[in-house]
């Protein structure tokens, strides 16, 4: 038996495509594997960033962790029940927000399709009228309650997805691109939320997206999927040492200068009394800015984080 709210070995997912071939006379049928040998787990509460390219297997994993798409083969529990023999009694557990496919109906003010989800889930009144009180406004939705949702933007759409998946107060919550068409304000508050929701009420959530912003601001741990299965499972920090990334020291001098030379770190560019020294991720950048000061008549300086983009890019063509 396994703690893990969701666990996953050795999972694989195959889909059989027909192609054309001799022009369009004839057809061959050809297995593509879209999941194979995927095995990780998820405990109660894990704030978990999920990345790949497109193409990489992360939907078709999100769609078998919610019953939507049946394994091929592989071991698969989430909450302790097998999504595709238990999608209703899963359902009620999870929350789900699949990008641009919204859960809301078309037609209908945002409100009647909160109050359709009520009925459909089972919600006692007092905690609808609470959650979605709370959702509502923290989401800044409010006047958007009996506009219908064909009217509202993709980001207004897109946080009535996010309010509609959290009224049965799930355990879990999986998120597909949650921050697209947010401005970068909306952006800062969703975040916020989603912070707090994870402390306040434990909710679990597994991130997919694309905005790797959204992977550092929310998550400490990193899925990296690749040709459907995982090239890398641990930490942020973890990711960076495995990429070879590095941080940036920038310092603005006095006066121009030669290129500094200190320990541990190499001069990357100079541009004027403006250095940019690189030094490796893991290494305390304190020694260095002490060398830097005590030898040269420093100004101002700062540093810069890796970008992460950079290395999930290098992790990919290290295969």
């Amino acid at each position: 038996m396994t703690s893990a709210l969701i666990d996953v070995q050795d999972l694989e997912r195959t889909f059989a495509v027909r192609r054309k071939v001799d022009g369009a006379r004839r057809r061959t049928r050809e297995t593509v594997r879209a999941v194979h040998d995927l095995t990780f787990s998820i405990e109660p509460g894990e704030m978990v960033g999920y990345i790949g390219p497109n193409g990489a297997g992360k939907s078709t994993t999100v769609k078998m962790l919610t019953g939507i798409l049946v394994p091929t083969s592989g071991h698969l529990r989430v909450a302790g029940l097998e999504p595709q023999r238990n999608r209703v009694a899963l359902a009620r557990r999870i929350g789900v927000v699949f990008g641009q496919r919204t859960t809301l109906w078309w037609d209908l003010p945002l409100r009647d399709s909160f109050e359709l989800l009520q009925k459909m889930y089972r919600i006692p009144d007092d905690r609808f009228r609470h959650n979605l009180t709370r959702f509502v406004d923290l989401l800044d939705l409010g006047s958007q309650l009996d506009t219908p949702v064909r009217q509202l933007s993709l980001g207004q759409r897109m946080r009535g997805d996010i309010t509609a998946a959290l009224l049965h107060d799930p355990e879990i919550l999986y998120l597909d691109e949650p921050t697209i068409g947010l401005d970068v304000i909306s952006k800062g508050r969703l975040r916020e939320f989603l912070r707090a929701l994870n402390v306040e009420c434990g909710t679990t959530l597994m991130l997919t997206t694309h905005d790797l912003q959204d992977i550092e601001a929310l998550c400490d741990r990193v899925i990296v999927i690749d040709h459907g299965t995982a090239v890398f499972d641990g930490t942020l920090a973890g990711l960076h040492e495995q990429g070879g990334s590095s941080r940036t020291l920038v310092v603005d001098l006095v006066d121009v200068s030669d290129p500094i030379r200190v320990p541990g770190a190499v001069v990357k560019k100079v541009e004027g009394p403006r250095q940019w020294l690189s030094f490796p991720s893991d290494a305390s950048a304190a020694p260095i800015v002490g060398a830097v000061a005590a030898a040269y008549d420093v100004a101002d300086l700062s540093i810069q984080e890796p970008d992460i983009e950079e290395v999930i890019r290098d992790l990919y063509s290290r295969g």
